[in-house]
């Protein structure tokens, strides 16, 4: 089998992420629940007749996308996958509401066209004139790691050597009404962004799109080797640590090997539970990270854990706005991160410094 390395990174998330290295410029939202995206000049990398017809998770994707390949000086690939959990909701919702309106007749297709899941990988498919594999997977809170994990089996195989991958959301305002009224958002109160000591239900949300350049030979971008994914639909709290040492045992680790875990705490006091048995017990004596506080919770929002992790292996230093403890480590090789959401789909990743 050979090794997958992460040889690029891009990310537009609701933190400046796109012309900072790692952070340097993050500040905590003490007011919103629902945090707004900071996006860059739309023109300097998408045309300007071209970005009239895209949705807002397209145009995010592209850029993404775009700042990943610079990143690893790559412009052609042999697969492009993506995962997405909520698709192009907005123009979704157009259509949707066409229909309605229009007495189902007279419908113009745009806006039909521009909202199926696999629009984004689509369009920069379209745009590199990438006629190889290209897939979308909508698998809810795992639907980034079900792309990794086709991603990596693809190298490991030896069907691919370059695969462009990402994790794309989008919202809009009739969505985020409908998750308040769910009570799948926080209600506005004093500070919900403290996530670490939150006593409420529900979560701060928001929207993003994190992309990787995936290769199977390291080079001089290389930010670390993926080395396993593991995705779990239901287990008990009380079922993740033994998990977690399986799965580091079947890659001949344990649980000191792990220099840091990035959990994804979200403020759920529900079920944030299965973050905290870990904090407490497992990795006590482990340097731990979390970034939903930075990039809001949304169902591909791992990915944005994993740009935290590799940016980490990197710069080898961990940035004090995302630390749960106050543990550091004089060097950091191996990192694990774990997210679930709702108490399901559990997924755990395991990356190392090359």
């Amino acid at each position: 089998m050979k090794k997958t390395y992460i040889n690029g990174v891009g990310c537009i998330s609701a933190q400046n992420t796109f012309d900072t290295f790692f952070l340097e410029s993050a500040e905590l939202n003490h007011d919103q629940t629902v945090l707004p995206l900071i996006v860059p000049v739309y023109k300097d990398y998408i045309s300007p007749v071209a970005i009239r017809r895209m949705a807002k998770g397209v145009k995010n994707g592209i850029v993404a996308s775009s700042l990943a390949m610079k990143d690893a000086n790559k412009t052609s690939f042999e697969a492009i996958i993506t995962g997405t959990g909520m698709g192009c909701i907005d123009d979704s919702d157009k259509f949707l509401k066409a229909i309605l309106d229009n007495n189902e007749e007279f419908l113009t297709p745009t806006s039909f066209i521009q909202s199926t899941h696999n629009t984004v990988g689509a369009q920069i498919a379209l745009g590199l004139q990438c006629k190889s594999y290209n897939f979308t997977y909508v698998n809810g809170s795992v639907s980034f790691e079900s792309a990794l994990l086709d991603a990596k089996l693809k190298i490991d195989e030896d069907e691919a050597a370059s695969i462009l991958i990402g994790g794309i959301d989008e919202i809009n305002d009739y969505t985020v009404s409908l998750f308040k009224l769910a009570g799948f958002i926080k209600k506005e109160l004093e500070n919900p962004n403290d996530l670490l000591n939150s006593t409420t239900t529900g979560v701060v949300y928001s929207e993003g799109a994190t992309f990787f350049v995936l290769e199977d030979k390291k080079q001089e971008s290389t930010y670390a080797e993926i080395l396993d994914v593991e995705i779990h639909n239901k287990l008990e709290i009380e079922e993740v640590e033994v998990k977690i040492k399986s799965f580091l045992k079947a890659n001949a680790m344990q649980i000191s090997d792990i220099d840091a875990i990035v959990l994804g705490y979200n403020g759920d006091v529900r079920t944030d539970s299965y973050y905290k048995s870990l904090s407490n017990n497992t990795f006590v004596n482990t340097s731990q990270v979390y970034y939903k506080h930075l990039s809001g919770e949304y169902n591909t929002s791992s990915a944005f854990g994993l740009w935290v992790a590799s940016k980490i292996m990197k710069s080898q230093q961990i940035p004090q706005i995302v630390k749960v403890n106050s543990i550091e480590n004089t060097s950091y090789k191996t990192i694990l991160l774990y997210n679930q959401y709702k108490g399901i789909d559990h997924s755990f990743i395991l990356i190392t410094r090359c």
